[in-house]
């Protein structure tokens, strides 16, 4: 399943790796990828939107609906 998350306080490279980072740890065969323009997390996985979002927030980063 293809999950979309707003990330507005998604800035640079380093937190795209840190939020990628945190997904995999918990899901590693998520596919992850990051439009830092538009502040958005696209990931392919098994997993919700809301555990994707609370994994995020793990990372340091909150999401928007």
């Amino acid at each position: 399943m293809s999950i979309q998350v707003k990330v507005p306080s998604m800035m640079c490279d380093g937190c795209v790796k840190a939020i990628s980072s945190e997904i995999k740890s918990n899901w590693p065969d998520a596919t992850i990828s990051a439009d830092l323009e538009r502040k958005i997390v696209t990931v392919e996985t098994t997993a919700s939107k809301s555990e994707i979002a609370s994994a995020i927030a793990a990372a340091g980063h909150e999401t928007e609906d």
